[in-house]
């Protein structure tokens, strides 16, 4: 199982629908989750840009996209997103093969703003 973070910006008539009708929105898709091969470890609602966090596990990233794509389809949402989370194994593994990669960054001047003096005639 890999983990996942949803996020979600309702639209105003969700909004509006949940004012009417108050309910907690993650409950309710915990059986969708579910029945996708995926389990919600936890969630809340975030004040700012999303109005709805869940971060959850799932077998694999086409299971992920599979439930951001049910979610999109439904309409209540006017923006979303999905990070895959790594595992404290999986971030030092990274930093590991890191140390190995032979990729190296532009010089610190070009990386100031310095510029290459041209020579007039």
């Amino acid at each position: 199982m890999f983990l996942y973070m949803y996020q979600a910006g309702y639209t105003s008539k969700s909004i509006t629908r949940l004012i009417e009708d108050p309910q907690d929105r993650i409950e309710k898709v915990k059986k969708s989750f579910k029945d996708m091969g995926a389990e919600i470890v936890i969630g809340g609602y975030p004040i700012g840009e999303y109005d709805v966090l869940v971060v959850y596990n799932a077998p694999d990233d086409a299971t992920a996209a599979a439930l951001a794509l049910a979610i999109a389809a439904g309409g209540a949402t006017r923006l979303a997103k999905t990070t895959r989370l790594l595992t404290s194994d999986e971030w030092i593994e990274s930093l590991q093969k890191a140390q190995r990669s032979q990729y190296r960054p532009i010089h610190r001047r070009m990386l100031n703003g310095y510029r290459r003096r041209t020579r007039r005639p």
